[in-house]
């Protein structure tokens, strides 16, 4: 198995909006601010290769949408999708799978692309993965979320049969980790958006958790830190001090989405609770497994 750092481009949200009630003067000094009150993150996928099968996990914004949405992100940097592929020299045909953490914008915008007047996968060759209860809350969506949710980004893959589901957990057993491949599990969240799913990646003896929108970034670690995107924050804070003890005591390795600073780290004890010990790339996890 191998795994690659896949990022695409960086983009702009309203820093309020990403800590919650956590006041400016204390969330500035961890990711600080522009003029416009706008924070840069990171839109950061995962490669994996394992055996015959390439799974790519999240896909980024994508370039279809018009001028006008795409300037409200002041998206930059130097990377794309394409070329961080190419980097390691892999192109999009040979995805077999694309696993979808949720189906928000910044998540899978680039599911799809524009060839001429028509929708279509932008992975020909891949499966999409999705759940059901996640598909119909975003496919269906609330007034509050629905700006996540982008008809042109989702309906076109179930229209092009490359869709299948995961199944989730029994209501009774949310925590149980559903088995994905032999070195894949899923853990089904439900705080940030109704069932996300949150890969736990058997790599070398350790386990490395790709963090989608539970846990940002780092400066997201502290429990009260909470989005104000998250639809329901109580579930999310109770989620986060679960995984934090259960990732504290089996030393995961967390893998960030959006963290324009950091890739992954491992956590530690300290007196104001569990926080980040080491920060690195992935590339270095030869020196840290």
């Amino acid at each position: 198995m191998n795994l690659y750092s896949i990022d695409t481009e960086l983009f702009k949200l309203d820093g309020g909006a990403m800590f919650g009630v956590v006041p400016k003067s204390i969330w500035q000094k961890l990711n600080p601010a522009d003029e416009n009150n706008l924070c840069t993150w990171a839109m950061r996928c995962l490669l994996i290769e394992d055996g015959n099968r390439l799974i790519l996990i999240d896909n980024g914004i994508g370039d279809k949408q018009d001028a006008k949405f795409l300037s409200h992100y002041y998206l930059h940097g130097n990377d794309s999708l394409n070329a961080s592929l190419a980097k390691y020299g892999f192109h999009r045909d040979d995805i077999t799978d694309v696993f979808l953490t949720h189906l928000h914008f910044d998540h899978c915008g680039g599911s799809i692309i524009r060839k001429g007047e028509q929708l279509v996968p932008a992975f020909k060759n891949a499966i999409y993965w999705s759940n059901e209860q996640h598909w119909k809350w975003a496919t269906e969506p609330n007034d509050r979320e629905k700006a996540s949710f982008l008809r042109e980004n989702i309906l076109p893959i179930k229209e092009s049969g490359q869709l299948k589901m995961i199944d989730a957990p029994s209501a009774s057993n949310r925590e149980q980790l559903i088995p994905f491949t032999e070195n894949i599990k899923v853990r089904f969240v439900y705080g940030h958006t109704d069932a996300m799913m949150l890969p736990f990646i058997s790599y070398h003896g350790k386990t490395i958790v790709y963090m989608a929108d539970l846990l940002p970034a780092t400066a997201h670690i502290p429990i009260a830190y909470i989005m104000s995107y998250d639809m329901f924050p109580l579930t999310t804070m109770n989620e986060k001090k679960s995984f934090l003890n259960e990732a504290l005591a089996n030393d995961y390795i967390l893998f960030f989405e959006h963290d324009h600073q950091n890739e992954c780290c491992n956590l530690k004890m300290t007196d104001r609770g569990i926080r980040s010990d080491a920060t690195f790339k992935l590339n270095q996890l030869g020196t840290k497994v």
